[in-house]
């Protein structure tokens, strides 16, 4: 496991979840929630605050697929997001991770935790980003290998081996 700080983004319509986890990366846990700005990006330009400020190892945004795992208009938005998110906190990478359902499964816990409908709506993507990045997290404790798809990079890593990752050759 590598150590560092993982900050995990829950990209919706008219709010950005954040969440983080604890410099060893076992844990994550909400930061806060941010209004959409697509005129003038502050949003993201919060982002790249906190990621200064936390100095984080990497940004993992969660990719919407469907539930068959192919990819609608949301998950082209996200996409997008995460690859301007990387250019403005580069060098610190981005990763995109399947996040199928998370927001269902983020308005369940807030409804099993006793907390009314609408006030579900300041928090629900925060809540949404720590599942997003604790399913991240678990899945490099297991596997010991960064999770889903580097943003600008090449394709997840389940498509190649190891030694191709390691290996010599070809351009990027």
């Amino acid at each position: 496991m590598r150590p560092g700080v993982r900050l995990g983004v829950d990209v919706g319509s008219v709010r950005v979840g954040l969440a983080a986890s604890d410099p060893g990366g076992i844990l994550a846990t909400p930061v806060r929630t941010l209004d959409r700005d697509l005129e003038n990006g502050t949003d993201q330009a919060t982002i790249a605050s906190v990621v200064r400020e936390r100095d984080v190892l990497e940004v993992v945004v969660g990719l919407p697929r469907s539930l068959s795992g192919g990819e609608g208009p949301a998950a082209a938005g996200a996409r997008v997001y995460a690859t301007a998110l990387a250019v403005r906190v580069s060098p610190v990478p981005v990763r995109l991770v399947d996040e199928r359902l998370t927001t269902i499964d983020a308005h369940r816990q807030l409804r099993d935790s006793g907390r009314p409908g609408r006030s579900q709506r300041a928090v629900v993507d925060q809540v949404a980003a720590v599942l997003i990045l604790q399913a991240a997290l678990d899945e490099e404790n297991e596997s010991g290998l960064p999770p889903g798809e580097l943003v600008g990079g090449r394709k997840p890593r389940a498509s190649r081996s190891r030694a191709s990752r390691t290996g010599s050759g070809g351009s990027s």
